[in-house]
């Protein structure tokens, strides 16, 4: 029997690599194209004039890279972050920048693990295994050095040249669109997730000797909480993924609310996040400077809110359902809810959000001392929303039972994560009516706020993670919830009537650091007193009498600490 060779192709380097320029640009850019299409629609002969340019330049760089023993790698790597990247931008509508590159690297296995699908598996191996399967298979013919780069040079500065003459003769268009629509070349693959990965390696590389400078040195508890007779405890529920237009307070059509309207909570109709992801909203929740101040590099440099309670004496700690405090917590009491083992409510390494209500029994009528207590859920939290809540709480049906979201219609999806809010309203009632419970011991409160949106397939987009200029509202607006028990209201001088009067007043994540510090009665310059959402509504000191050590707002922004003055600037700064 004889066994013939299937014999292997063979390719020129120059035509091996304008094979796959033109596989890059047909197969893995649809999203880019199509966003290309609108916002060039004025003009169809500008958009061809700059889909060639930007043909001729993809020719040319990977004209450049097909240097002997250089060029498989080279292609196979941008073949694989190409076909990746698609998919996320093709289903999800998602854009792969920075802030997502850094959402993707602090990710925990369990949140991965519902991404990794099998649809994701099945576009890996179309889109990336098989062509990469073909660089490889394939035999490339190179010749000798000097003539190769003659050759190369003679193919690629005729197309840079071109590309830049294309370009220039329509430069206004060119230049309005991109200015105009930011987002447009982060779609482009591969250089969007590729320049997307190094200036996130460029951003850690330059925090690695990061440190924390003090804030709020002079922080100290006010009268008000020093004659409440009682220990004074502030929940803080940091939501995750809860989008305002869906919570029935705010006037959504469905009743996803019905305990927390039962208790008559005080609602913001008009709050929007700091940012569209965990990574950044988080952190921005927590720290003192404002959304148009805010930089990763300030949060890390500069201590929070909880650093601030703590030197002010109250006693912090942070529960966590989530995938960490992203380092706001690295200073505190800090405990993991998802490492529970034999509990019903976890599964996968996941819990549900009301593994904190039976440790929050405990903790409230144990506590002696001023408190604060975050718990970070997991909230509705896609792709997956149907694991976030239990089944006595699938009021909405059908709902998406997968985490591909694609196989399901856009009432399935919309009934998971309104189902999600629904348990989300069970689990904050239920934290208000535990610190009822003890309200003999404790003046107690809570405060909720989401950390941002997200969408549900409006214009194609899903999930969250949007670049904040052209994130839609879906991912900016989100729930702000508060509950003040009596012996707290009496206690803390709150007007609950009064604030009711206030709620379509609009505020945001800015608001948060001022207003824990204004519930908690902490003195100190950093904090703002216009920025506090309940100040205009309580009283300044014990029994209708002014605080005596009250810090003027205009003290704030003198008193920030310069978040990037060097180590060595800052005696007495610790390093991360």
């Amino acid at each position: 029997m004889i066994v013939r060779r299937i014999r292997r192709p063979e390719l020129g380097s120059v035509a091996l690599s304008a094979i796959v320029s033109i596989y890059l640009l047909v197969v893995t850019n649809n999203s880019f194209w199509s966003h290309a299409a609108s916002y060039f629609d004025n003009s169809r002969l500008s958009l061809l004039s700059f889909g060639a340019a930007l043909a001729l330049t993809t020719f040319a760089v990977l004209t450049l890279a097909s240097a002997k023993y250089v060029i498989k790698p080279v292609l196979i790597f941008l073949i694989v972050v190409s076909g990746a990247a698609a998919y996320f931008v093709d289903y999800f509508g998602v854009i792969i920048d920075k802030d997502m590159i850094g959402n993707a690297a602090v990710t925990t296995q369990a949140e991965a693990s519902h991404l990794l699908t099998g649809s994701l598996m099945l576009h890996l191996l179309l889109y990336a295994v098989i062509p990469s399967v073909f660089v490889v298979w394939v035999k490339v013919r190179h010749r000798r050095l000097l003539p190769k780069a003659a050759i190369n040079l003679a193919i690629i500065i005729p197309c840079l040249l071109i590309s830049g003459g294309l370009i220039y003769s329509d430069f206004a268009s060119v230049a309005y669109v991109i200015r105009e629509h930011k987002d447009l070349m982060k779609r482009f693959n591969p250089t969007g997730p590729v320049s997307a990965a190094v200036r996130y390696a460029s951003s850690i590389y330059k925090e690695r000797n990061i440190v924390v400078q003090p804030l709020g040195t002079d922080a100290r508890q006010g009268a008000r909480v020093a004659a409440a007779g009682k220990p004074v405890v502030v929940v803080v529920v940091a939501g995750e993924t809860a989008r305002a237009m869906n919570f029935s307070l705010n006037g959504y059509d469905r009743e996803t609310n019905p305990e927390l309207k039962s208790l008559g909570v005080i609602n913001y109709t008009d709050t929007t996040s700091c940012g569209t992801a965990t990574a950044i909203s988080l952190p921005c929740m927590f720290s003192v400077y404002p959304r148009n101040e805010y930089t990763d590099w300030k949060a890390r440099s500069t201590e929070n809110l909880v650093n601030v309670l703590t030197r002010a004496g109250v006693s912090v700690s942070w529960w966590d359902n989530n995938t960490g405090s992203k380092g706001i917590a690295d200073l505190i009491s800090f405990a993991s809810m998802t490492n529970q083992k034999n509990s019903p409510l976890c599964n996968n390494g996941e819990c549900l959000d009301e593994i904190f209500l039976g440790e929050l029994d405990k903790k409230l009528s144990a506590t002696k001392s001023n408190s604060v207590i975050v718990l970070h859920q997991l909230g509705s939290h896609g792709p997956s929303y149907y694991l976030r809540y239990p089944e006595k709480f699938r009021k909405f049906k059908p709902d998406c039972r997968t985490p591909e979201l694609m196989k399901c219609s856009v009432e399935e999806i919309t009934n998971a994560y309104d189902n999600t809010i629904l348990y989300t309203d069970y689990v904050l009632a239920s934290v208000a009516r535990l610190l009822e419970k003890h309200q003999n011991d404790i003046s107690g409160a809570m405060i909720y706020m989401s950390d941002h949106g997200e969408s549900l397939g409006e214009n194609g987009i899903y999930l969250h993670g949007a670049p904040y200029a052209i994130a839609p509202r879906e991912q900016t607006q989100v729930p702000f919830v508060s509950w003040f028990s009596k012996p707290y209201q009496t206690a803390m001088g709150i007007d609950a009537s009064c604030l009711a009067k206030e709620t379509d007043q609009p505020k945001s994540h800015d608001n948060l650091f001022h207003t824990v510090l204004g519930m908690m009665d902490v003195e100190t310059k950093v904090y703002n007193r216009d920025l506090d959402a309940f100040a205009n509504c309580t009283r300044q000191g014990p029994l209708g009498k002014p605080s005596v050590s009250a810090f003027q707002a205009a003290d704030t922004a003198k008193d920030l600490p310069a978040a990037v003055v060097p180590a060595t600037a800052m005696p007495g700064a610790k390093a991360l």
